[in-house]
């Protein structure tokens, strides 16, 4: 069994390409990188096709992570049936993301901060306004690190 885990953020240049590539590369230094397949995409159409923002570039390209192929793209209905995860940033993604969530759809539906509860926030804030690309890094590490124990427990991986 493949677990499929989609990261989504409000333009899918941030935040969400900057979970994407940190979850990967905790998949891959804990030898699942069979077990998980991942992507990410946005809530808006204002980025498609761009690269992440280069705040994001220089937090990958710090942990040794290659960003050359993403591309910012749009969430669709489909996702909600190719992926068992649908993980939002915040509140606002959530709001999205549940009116777009099609009713028959039992994807796992939460924010990535619900799997670092000690971390004391509810959002990851969006970088592409507050320029904190550091404090978005802490957030995501630990939210993606939370993920992982949670999907790992839950599928005995």
């Amino acid at each position: 069994m493949v677990v499929r885990v989609l990261f989504v953020c409000l333009g899918n240049i941030c935040r969400s390409p900057m979970a994407e590539g940190m979850f990967r590369a905790k998949v891959d230094a804990a030898g699942l990188s069979d077990a998980i397949r991942i992507d990410s995409a946005a809530t808006g159409n204002w980025n498609l096709g761009n690269p992440p923002h280069r705040g994001t570039q220089q937090v990958l390209t710090k942990h040794g992570i290659d960003y050359s192929q993403m591309r910012a793209r749009l969430i669709d209905k489909d996702d909600f049936a190719d992926f068992d995860y649908v993980i939002g940033m915040d509140g606002s993604n959530m709001k999205d993301l549940e009116a777009l969530k099609p009713l028959e759809s039992d994807v796992v539906l939460k924010k990535l901060m619900d799997f670092a509860p000690d971390e004391g926030q509810h959002d990851v804030p969006d970088p592409y306004y507050t320029g904190n690309f550091a404090e978005t890094e802490r957030l995501v590490s630990a939210g993606c690190d939370g993920l992982l124990k949670a999907i790992g427990e839950k599928f005995s991986l």
